[in-house]
């Protein structure tokens, strides 16, 4: 059993070929996937498909690459994630890779979304790209919610050094790896998901980009999730085994996800 805990599979690409996309995912074991929302206006395709599919969930959020689209409020983001198929606020972040300047407005954007996560009680789903240190001290300022379990979210699809994924997780994160630690350049991603432990690591696609290997350069999708479990399995040399069940339950855990 496997979860594709971070995909888009809202996004037309994806979207238009719904049938095949849930017919592989079942043919590879992916009983779960997470649905992230990037902005508000796109927000209710996102909530569409987790109403109309049992283990289809969704997230509400504006990704901090979209400059010109609505910014939202705590108030709007609680509201909105009320839905009982909605189980995280985000993804949400910063990243000063994309775009350049003043992006005051990107940490403010961000804040809100750790406050609406601290008053609705949901976790965070965290994108942070050539911005860790300020990434760190938001969080360190707003101080999200570390739940019973001492978890306050995920840093998604993460791709930064082992001291960043340290300090994640003493604040109270998942650490997720996509496709991208298959890649053969990914030699110090790689180094890091061997060290993290596997109580703190969840799977995901960010589909339909970075498909792992053997599909990449391909669209992605949620049932190619099994092949980041595959290699990290055999980078930390524990059975396949092992990987499902421990980031599926790390999954249910980290969003009140009834099994």
């Amino acid at each position: 059993m496997y979860i594709d805990s971070h995909c888009h599979i809202n996004f037309p690409e994806l979207a238009a070929r719904m049938p095949e996309v849930l017919a592989r995912m079942a043919e590879n074991q992916v009983t779960h996937a997470l649905c992230v929302s990037v902005d508000l206006p796109d927000f209710p395709q996102v909530l569409a498909l987790a109403e109309q599919y049992p283990h289809i969930y969704a997230s509400v959020g504006v990704h901090p690459d979209y400059a010109d689209t609505p910014e939202p409020s705590v108030e709007q983001l609680v509201a909105l994630s009320q839905h009982p198929k909605i189980i995280a606020i985000g993804e949400t972040g910063l990243d000063y890779f994309r775009l350049q300047g003043d992006l005051e407005w990107q940490r403010e954007r961000f804040r809100i979304h750790i406050r609406a996560s601290r008053a609705s009680g949901l976790p965070l789903i965290i994108h942070t790209r050539a911005a860790a240190a300020d990434t760190k001290s938001i969080n360190l300022e707003e101080r999200p919610i570390k739940k019973k379990n001492g978890v306050a979210g995920v840093m998604h699809c993460f791709t930064e050094s082992l001291e960043v994924a340290e300090a994640a997780i003493a604040m109270g994160f998942y650490i997720s790896f996509s496709g991208i630690v298959t890649f053969k350049s990914a030699k110090e991603l790689q180094a890091v998901a061997r060290t993290v432990p596997l109580e703190r690591i969840l799977i995901e696609t960010d589909s339909p980009y970075l498909a792992p290997v053997p599909h990449r350069g391909k669209m992605n999708e949620p049932g190619f999730v099994k092949h980041v479990a595959e290699y990290l399995a055999d980078l930390k040399g524990v059975p396949l085994t092992q990987i499902a069940q421990q980031t599926s339950d790390n999954f249910f855990t980290l969003f009140k996800v009834m099994r």
